[in-house]
């Protein structure tokens, strides 16, 4: 029982957090658009996502979250017209938060898109639950890729 409230208020948390996440003007290539603890598939990948519909679509559960008394109001990120727009899935994790909220740089080399990242700690085992994050980004759209990987930085 008592796990199964640790679950609960695990998942409430990683819930209430923020989001989308937008970076600075220092990488004007990139943009982090939206990153979730949740909900992302248990194998990892990419997909372009090709129209504002269908971004829609993969977003809409992310942003349920209303406080009781208030009038609901969701601010979905725009949709990107010059950009090409990626959903990258991190796969499946059995413990820590390894939610995306920046990205350093990016660069195309032998087809390969090479995200980097800060460095997630592992979170050790304080937060014991299954997760399957994911994030949503942006890139110049005349990068041509086959692969996505993620290069975790300090």
């Amino acid at each position: 029982m008592k796990g199964l409230l640790i679950l609960c208020t695990a998942i409430i948390m990683s819930c209430a957090a923020t989001p989308s996440q937008k970076l600075s003007g220092m990488q004007e290539n990139t943009e982090l658009l939206v990153s979730e603890a949740q909900g992302g598939t248990d194998k990892a990948g990419f997909k372009i996502i090709k129209d504002e519909q269908e971004f829609l679509n993969v977003i809409k559960g992310s942003f349920g979250l209303v406080e009781l008394g208030k009038e609901p109001s969701i601010n979905y990120p725009e949709f990107p017209k010059n950009k090409k727009v990626v959903l990258y899935n991190m796969g499946s994790f059995r413990s820590g938060s390894h939610t995306i909220d920046t990205i350093k740089s990016i660069t195309v080399k032998n087809n390969i898109l090479y995200v980097e990242v800060p460095e997630i700690p592992s979170g050790g085992m304080e937060i014991q639950m299954l997760s399957a994050p994911w994030f949503i980004f942006t890139v110049p759209s005349d990068y041509q890729f086959t692969s996505v990987e993620l290069k975790y930085s300090k």
